[in-house]
């Protein structure tokens, strides 16, 4: 399998979304591409502007951006918040 399904929280937004990211892209791509995707869905509301950071949910560990999908861990089912 190459991708694993996610559920990332958007505070700004108060809005979940579930997601499937591709295992083998650096996390900062993947974070590009989620920006492009929620402002399209938000109406062109989301405009952040720094590149938000990835957190796990529950224990507020804050991802590697350099590192891919797969080597930062993050496996299905997994609770992301987009800050």
């Amino acid at each position: 399998m190459n991708k694993v399904l996610v559920k990332i929280y958007v505070p700004m937004l108060e809005y979940q979304f579930d997601v499937k990211l591709p295992l083998n892209k650096e996390l900062y791509k993947v974070i590009y591409l989620l920006i492009q995707a929620i402002y399209d869905i938000s109406d062109n509301y989301y405009t952040p502007s720094e590149l938000p950071q990835l957190y796990e949910k529950w224990s507020a560990y804050k991802y590697n951006m350099n590192l891919t999908v797969k080597e930062n861990r993050i496996k299905n089912g997994a609770e992301l918040i987009l800050i």
